[in-house]
């Protein structure tokens, strides 16, 4: 049985969000942000050790009590100016437990609505696929490309579009390589398609939604609060 490792890469501080605040640590259902994401994780049967990449200079996480989360999570400051930088760091620490077979999920950690439901899911339907994938949900608005004077031109197909979600789940072995071969990408996933691999799309929710605005909180507590996503 191959283990699995997750790592939450938080050593942004969330330029589009604003405030003087870093975005993972924005009060949401009474917690930090990052919390709820970390929460699904380490209370996961399946998840092994958790992993949360910080920067060096972070100098909130200490004013926060996080031992309710429990004994698998663990603290790296060793987040980098992006977020393949702090993943690719994390990788070489994930490496003093890590078989090349193992399994690691990265899940952002402004992501706080991730149900145990889905997550145990994914995980379940990924284990003996040979690549890994990730969440993603097809895309239903219409889409518009824009010129340079903001104006429509032209409508693109959405057949076979999917926006990308996290977790995105890989072998430990195979996330590492093609990290370290074809940097720059924007996920995992990119990555693990760069080195000539197709990652699976697994169904995710909506409700799985990245806070990225400060209006996106109110919406993620009101999924929180009102346990809408555990269903």
């Amino acid at each position: 049985m191959n283990s699995f490792f997750a790592i939450v890469p938080a050593a942004g501080s969330g330029l589009r969000f604003g405030g003087k605040i870093p975005k993972q640590y924005q009060r949401l259902a009474d917690r930090p942000l990052i919390y709820h994401s970390l929460a699904t994780l380490c209370r996961c049967e399946l998840v092994q050790r958790v992993w949360v990449v910080l920067s060096p200079e972070d100098d909130g996480w200490r004013r926060y009590d996080w031992s309710a989360l429990g004994h698998k999570l663990e603290t790296l400051y060793c987040g980098g100016d992006s977020r393949y930088d702090s993943v690719r760091n994390a990788l070489r620490v994930a490496a003093t437990v890590a078989d090349d077979d193992d399994w690691l999920l990265v899940h952002d950690a402004a992501r706080p609505c991730l149900s145990p439901a889905l997550l145990l899911t994914f995980c379940e339907q990924l284990r003996d696929d040979p690549v890994g994938g990730l969440l993603a949900v097809p895309v239903a608005d219409t889409l518009k490309r824009a010129d340079d004077d903001q104006r429509v031109a032209s409508t693109e197909a959405r057949e076979k579009l999917w926006q990308a979600q996290t977790p995105q789940m890989f072998r430990y072995a195979l996330l590492a390589r093609a990290l370290d071969e074809h940097p720059g990408g924007t996920d995992e996933a990119s990555a693990i398609e760069a080195a000539g691999f197709r990652p699976r799309l697994v169904n995710g929710d909506s409700r799985n939604l990245k806070v990225t605005y400060a209006a996106d909180l109110s919406l993620a507590e009101m999924i929180l609060q009102t346990g809408m996503r555990n269903a």
